[in-house]
């Protein structure tokens, strides 16, 4: 009996120890609850309701999102030909190049002639 009286007392003080050690924890959540104030993820929540989005839309977004992705990477026939490319450019003939050539050209002789003359 006395081993049972002994365990007894030994389990309810380590009750209190647990209890005290709960109050500590809670003052501590508390106060960083305080210190995080608006920014907290539940005040955050609160702040502005959600969009109430069934599951049939929610499905449907859903396989709007894959095909957009199968386009990006090419996997769908409707991606215009381009294997998931992202420059899609316009093809310049011959002589679109030349003359974009020509103005470059033209573009560094008159640099050029500018830093010869600064240098003189």
């Amino acid at each position: 009996m006395a081993n049972l009286e002994s365990a007894l007392q030994q389990l309810q003080e380590e009750r209190k120890q647990a209890e005290f050690q709960l109050e500590k924890l809670d003052s501590a959540i508390s106060v960083l609850q305080g210190l995080l104030g608006r920014n907290s993820t539940g005040s955050r929540r609160g702040a502005r309701p959600g969009r109430i989005v069934s599951a049939a839309a929610r499905r449907r977004m859903a396989a709007a999102q894959r095909a957009r992705w199968a386009r990006v990477r090419g996997q769908s026939p409707s991606a215009g030909g381009r294997k998931g490319t992202s420059s899609a450019g316009r093809i310049l003939s011959a002589a679109a190049r030349r003359k974009i050539a020509d103005a470059q050209r033209a573009r560094w002789a008159r640099f050029r002639a500018q830093q010869a003359k600064k240098a003189a």
